[in-house]
């Protein structure tokens, strides 16, 4: 089975263009989806963010105060180092196992960080998603009600654009309209169906 990472930066359409691979009928995993399981309240790994960060970092009912973590990871890089060393390879183990279970031609793993986290030996390709960084600020206003300095902060944290589309096997601009995105999804469709009965 092929395996194609799908990242992205924040904001340019990673979950738009892992839905339109669903509907075609393709599994997706989903790093993202992944971790949330893993923070749900007792969790081990709840346990261990709590441990760490303090009890602050929960709400009166103990699950996860998702955006005072934010906060705490994305204005220390320290802290940030901190949760991801606890999440990271129990997110890797989880990706793993659920792979093994699948039985298709290919299948798409999203994850978001997939340079950042050294994941990029766990997929076959690697499928980029690309916009401007003034659309990403743009998207992400919109969307989280962050401010532009936070968003900002996010996407310096991550690899840069350039870095990222010199790393792709392939790339979708995702920039436009959305039927061109769909348009772009289909052809890589068609590839990756192509690639994988050439594999077998």
């Amino acid at each position: 089975m092929l395996r194609v990472g799908l990242t992205g930066g924040i904001g340019c359409g990673k979950s738009t263009v892992a839905k339109i691979f669903a509907n075609l009928n393709i599994p997706v995993l989903d790093a993202d989806e992944i971790a949330h399981r893993l923070v749900e309240t007792g969790r081990p790994a709840l346990a261990q963010i709590r441990q760490e960060f303090g009890a602050d970092i929960l709400n009166p009912d103990g699950s996860l105060n998702r955006k005072n973590l934010r906060e705490r990871v994305f204005s220390d890089f320290k802290q940030k180092q901190k949760l991801e060393s606890i999440l990271h390879p129990l997110i890797f183990k989880a990706l793993q196992a659920e792979l093994e279970q699948l039985i298709a031609p290919y299948c798409i793993v999203s994850v978001p960080l997939l340079f950042e986290t050294g994941m990029t030996h766990l997929v076959d390709r690697i499928l980029v998603i690309d916009c401007p960084v003034e659309i990403q600020i743009e998207r992400v206003k919109t969307r989280d009600n962050l401010t532009v300095e936070r968003i900002q902060s996010i996407i310096d944290s991550q690899v840069s654009r350039a870095d990222r589309k010199a790393k792709a096997d392939d790339l979708i601009d995702n920039s436009g309209a959305d039927y061109r995105l769909a348009e772009q999804v289909k052809k890589l469709h068609n590839l990756y169906l192509s690639l994988s009965a050439f594999r077998d």
